[in-house]
């Protein structure tokens, strides 16, 4: 009946910042980006890496999240990557900090990274 998640929707506070970050740093393409008529909104844009699809929303006056630990809501997005060692080193080139990790969890490596929002991004090496 169900067969996989087809989006995750992520309302960023600078849309075009966010962009750049997810296609420039991560290689996400861009799939779709439009104007939309609805209030608090004024475009919708798709993004793809692989099977995976980001739908962002551009609001007029996006509000920051809260800044508690233990908010009701998704935690993370995790991303999965063929080596760990070469994704790190490739996001520093690219002026992206590791925040947490690498750290063995038993079956898989785990880091974590933040999106220009500060939104947190795993990366997983199974």
């Amino acid at each position: 009946m169900f067969k996989r998640i087809d989006h995750v929707e992520l309302l960023p506070s600078d849309i075009e910042r966010t962009i750049s970050f997810y296609t420039d740093v991560l290689g996400f393409t861009l799939k779709e980006r439009f104007a939309v008529d609805a209030p608090g909104l004024r475009e919708v844009v798709f993004l793809t890496l692989g099977d995976t699809m980001l739908e962002l929303l551009g609001a007029k006056c996006p509000v920051p999240a809260p800044g508690e630990p233990c908010t009701v809501g998704y935690a993370a997005m995790a991303v999965e990557v063929e080596d760990m060692e070469r994704a790190l080193a490739y996001l520093e080139g690219k002026g992206v900090e590791c925040v947490w990790g690498p750290m063995d969890v038993g079956g898989s490596i785990r880091a974590e990274i933040r999106d220009p929002d500060g939104l947190a991004i795993e990366l997983r090496q199974w």
